[in-house]
């Protein structure tokens, strides 16, 4: 952990490390910045933030919870290095009347291509091949692969993520269908609308998740949506763990219901080592790190640092990065 430098502002970051030209830049703001481990137990969180007394947190991993926020008088903005905010309590924020924003588009493409790249190993079923291959087998002779060209895609969520996922979907020559389940994103870009998505479901090759955790898209695919999936069709999910229920899931997967799923967000994270999920080979594991690139790396915390610079200077928050707990606590 850091020792501050005596500079007037604090702001608390909970990992070993931000990009070094964010630190620079919140160091020339007169801030300096106290790192606190990666997941690390709210009280660890708290008892930091009250040491320090902190006039910020930017939030990388771990549960942001009512008692971290209240530990330090002085704070006065939360800021997500990201987007996804269900491991912050937005309400306790909000009644202490501490905003929480996030870094918008900072990480749009790299979680998109994480998606594609997901969904292409599931649909030419390189895991198994590669553990076939491994093992001694040569199943060339019996294998059919199956074609990226004219593959439904369906995206839940048309934010900044599902819009370059269908990009780059369409590029390769899927066919891109699009559920949001907020009616506010009406703008699709041309792509096929789906107002109903249990109808969705049944045509789909892939299904890739881009929408936020809230209450109600909370195990939004749930054993009854998984029913409604084709046995050829594979999951993708990029975007929160908890969108999926991973009971339902595992179900799905053992009893052959479902081809493939690949999963960089869980419940519960990390999960635990003893996980169902892990004993299913048509299962993919990756530690949510979709978003984790030098470029978007160094974009998350730059946004991240101009938020927090420009809320202790006195500005109203980006009323666009605000993440308002009406719409997304979860």
């Amino acid at each position: 952990m850091t020792t501050p430098a005596g500079r007037r502002r604090r702001v608390l970051v909970t990992h070993h490390q931000i990009a070094a030209s964010a630190v620079r830049l919140l160091n020339d703001h007169d801030i300096d910045v106290v790192f606190s481990p990666p997941y690390d137990p709210p009280e660890a969180v708290a008892a930091r933030v009250a040491q320090h007394q902190v006039d910020a947190i930017m939030v990388r991993q771990g549960r942001i919870t009512d008692l971290v926020i209240g530990a330090s008088p002085r704070l006065r903005v939360i800021v997500k290095h990201g987007v996804g905010v269900d491991n912050i309590d937005l309400a306790a924020a909000a009644a202490r009347g501490i905003p929480v924003l996030r870094a918008m588009g900072s990480n749009s493409r790299a979680v998109a291509e994480h998606a594609i790249a997901l969904a292409l190993m599931l649909i030419k079923d390189i895991q198994p091949l590669n553990a076939a291959v491994k093992s001694g087998a040569w199943p060339k002779p019996s294998f059919i692969g199956r074609d990226i060209a004219g593959a439904v895609i369906g995206l839940i969520g048309y934010g900044g993520i599902g819009r370059e996922t269908a990009r780059m979907a369409q590029a390769l020559g899927m066919e891109v269908v699009v559920h949001d389940p907020d009616p506010a994103q009406a703008q699709v870009d041309g792509f096929a609308v789906a107002a109903d998505l249990d109808a969705m479901l049944p045509m789909l090759d892939i299904l890739s998740l881009h929408c936020p955790l809230t209450a109600t898209t909370r195990h939004m695919i749930d054993a009854r949506r998984l029913s409604l999936m084709a046995p050829r069709a594979v999951i993708v999910n990029t975007a929160r763990g908890g969108l999926i229920d991973e009971a339902a899931l595992a179900t799905a997967l053992r009893s052959g219901a479902l081809a493939g799923a690949a999963l960089d967000s869980f419940q519960t994270e990390p999960p635990a080592a003893d996980d169902p999920l892990w004993d299913l080979p048509t299962l993919t594991a990756t530690p949510h790190i979709g978003g984790v690139t030098h470029g978007s790396a160094e974009a998350m915390a730059g946004i991240a640092a101009r938020h927090i610079i420009s809320v202790l200077d006195g500005n109203p928050p980006d009323d666009r990065s605000l993440a308002r707990p009406s719409q997304l606590s979860a």
